[in-house]
């Protein structure tokens, strides 16, 4: 019988945000520039060869680790908590390193997508996936132009920085184009600063309308609610990690309340930096949709930048990044 899937969290991950394969990518490139027609041949060669080899954890590691681990508490006649599903283009005999790595970690997957050599997008409903991080930006764009899910470029593991809190789930998140709509980044940029936070207290009443990951943090929600102590006191823990600050900060509460969902923390940055932040806050993975602030972040906690849609407003040049985001 099929699982309803309604109240479980399902996350897509490519393999090479799972493990670091960055040695094998640049492998399969240089073959593809030197010899295009035997490349496919010797990539499978050269992966069969190392098939039972390890592999370093990538970006997405912890988060997936932290989020199975939120099955122990699943009820025996209930749905799973939470469903990882393994995507990769590499064909099923190439992709077993990967398997193997999943297995000997214990990690709890049982669902895998092969598809040799095309994109996993298109398979993204057909698992039900409500959050996809992979390394490729096509594949994030596409997924994101397709209003498939929340998809999520995964920047490199980070070189420095503690490790996140065990036996729990902590996800950050920016606020605006990424939780929230990107109208009021729009305002931000056609007005400056000072327009901004005049715009936004005028409308601090007013709910901002959904942006693309408002769907997965719901979903948290309802995965919150699922686990011992209900969302208030649980193992997983959401912070909001933005630049705004006063006039600015109380639409943002205003928000999450007509939303109805509780977070447990709240960063009102007002411009400063978010990596000293995020570095205490210690999250499995943090989500922004600007380099600016994953520049630094990266380095201390795992990172992912939200693309924009292709035809979004904000792909135009921002404002100096001194004026801050909003």
């Amino acid at each position: 019988m099929a699982f309803d899937l309604r109240d479980t969290l399902v996350v897509g991950i490519s393999a090479t945000a799972l493990f670091d394969l960055s040695e094998e990518d640049q492998f399969f490139k240089k073959q593809i520039s030197e010899n295009p027609s035997q490349a496919v041949r010797r990539y499978r060669e050269y992966m069969l060869e190392r098939e039972l080899e390890s592999l370093s954890d990538g970006t997405g590691m912890p988060l997936m680790k932290g989020l199975v681990g939120l099955n122990r508490h699943a009820e025996a006649d209930k749905t799973p908590l939470v469903e990882v599903v393994v995507m990769s283009r590499n064909s099923p005999e190439t992709a077993v390193r990967v398997l193997h790595n999943v297995r000997n970690l214990g990690l709890e997957v049982s669902r895998f997508a092969f598809t040799g050599g095309e994109s996993v997008v298109e398979y993204l409903e057909a698992f039900d996936v409500d959050l996809f991080l992979t390394t490729d930006k096509d594949d994030a764009q596409a997924v994101i132009d397709g209003g498939y899910c929340p998809a999520a470029i995964l920047k490199d593991p980070p070189s420095e920085g503690n490790s996140p809190i065990e036996n729990q789930v902590r996800i950050a998140f920016d606020g605006d184009a990424v939780l929230f709509d990107e109208q009021s980044e729009l305002v931000y940029k056609r007005d400056g600063l000072q327009g901004f936070h005049k715009h936004e207290d005028q409308k601090k009443d007013e709910p901002m309308a959904e942006g693309p990951y408002a769907s997965f943090l719901k979903k948290l929600s309802r995965l919150q609610e699922r686990l011992p102590g209900g969302v208030e006191g649980c193992e997983v823990r959401v912070a909001i990690v933005t630049a705004r600050n006063a006039p600015a900060e109380i639409r943002v509460v205003n928000t999450l309340r007509n939303w109805g969902i509780y977070v447990d923390e709240v960063f009102f940055l007002g411009g400063v930096k978010k990596d000293k932040v995020l570095s205490a806050f210690k999250p499995h993975i943090f989500f922004d949709d600007q380099e600016l602030h994953l520049k630094d972040a990266a380095h201390v906690v795992p990172s992912a930048l939200v693309p924009y849609e292709s035809d979004s407003q904000l792909r135009a040049p921002m404002m100096t990044p001194s004026e801050g985001k909003a």
